[in-house]
């Protein structure tokens, strides 16, 4: 027998096609910037745990990769088995969608979905949608293809409905006392962290101008007192990539540098010393080896 006061801890997965605001919901879930996002699709390339703890439940958020269908080499298919590996251990799945954008990548998502478990249809940027009525066609076309738990319009935004998303989800979370402690907000090392803000500020401040085969391995982090030093390469795939980053004296790298530090210092709470340059891997997505040791 179940109590609705009993405590409650248990995994959801947010799942959903790329660019469809899985990071930023999980990020106003938290109240705190911890999943990177930028216009570029294919932004998150790891699974990443945030922790929402209130009085009575422990929400385990795994935000996934949004699934890839275009540009299949080592790195997406890596990619593509986090999401469906992570569909198949966890105790709620929140499939995301843009209410402006259904179509066949929604779909190929669609068919991941388990059946067994509870699955919400959670439709993003609903405040574009002006009334709430016009959600209601597509409402009806989704319950058509799939046995949804249920439908939650929300803005992740704006921060509106999610209040009633949690509430939704807490209901099929299993009663089990918090697995991680209060203030704890991920399972993630700040090594990780760092690497992750420094990826975002290159995708967010080059936009369409830098590839997507870029990647940041931190070479050493250190911690002396409030002090983090830290050394990082950003990878890029050929020779004619190092500029774009550097720009015209250093001054692209700069501002990367620049933001990304001043990401670490809000987050990790102290101050960064940080040090970034370039450097060639020739076809490193497409090498497993040179995956294995980005922590892919």
């Amino acid at each position: 027998m179940t109590s609705s006061n009993a405590f409650r801890c248990g995994t959801v997965a947010i799942v959903g096609r790329p660019n469809v605001g899985k990071s930023t919901l999980l990020n106003h879930i938290l109240g705190l910037k911890l999943s990177i996002t930028s216009r570029k699709a294919q932004t998150t390339r790891h699974r990443l745990l945030g922790i929402h703890t209130t009085e009575d439940t422990q929400f385990l958020f795994v935000d996934t990769p949004g699934f890839q269908q275009k540009h299949i080499n080592a790195l997406n298919r890596n990619l593509n088995r986090t999401v469906t590996q992570v569909l198949s251990e966890v105790d709620v799945v929140l499939f995301v969608i843009e209410p402006m954008h259904l179509g066949d990548a929604d779909r190929k998502v669609l068919q991941l979905l388990p059946k067994n478990q509870p699955v919400f249809l959670v439709v993003n940027k609903a405040d574009l949608m002006g009334d709430k009525g016009n959600l209601l066609p597509l409402i009806q076309d989704f319950d058509l293809e799939f046995p949804f738990t249920g439908i939650i319009p929300v803005s992740a935004k704006k921060n509106l409905y999610l209040d009633e998303l949690l509430a939704a989800v807490r209901e099929h979370l299993p009663e089990q006392p918090a697995i991680y402690g209060e203030d704890e907000l991920t399972d993630r090392n700040e090594r990780f962290l760092a690497a992750e803000m420094l990826r975002e500020k290159i995708f967010r401040l080059l936009g369409d101008e830098v590839p997507y085969s870029v990647a940041v391995e931190i070479e050493k982090f250190e911690q002396e007192g409030n002090l983090r030093r830290i050394h990082a390469a950003i990878i890029v795939d050929k020779d004619s990539q190092k500029p774009m980053l550097i720009g015209k004296g250093g001054e692209k790298l700069k501002r990367i540098s620049t933001e990304a530090r001043q990401d670490m210092e809000k987050l990790f709470g102290g101050k960064i010393w940080l040090e970034t340059w370039v450097k060639v891997k020739s076809g490193w997505a497409d090498d497993e080896r040179a995956l294995k040791s980005l922590g892919y």
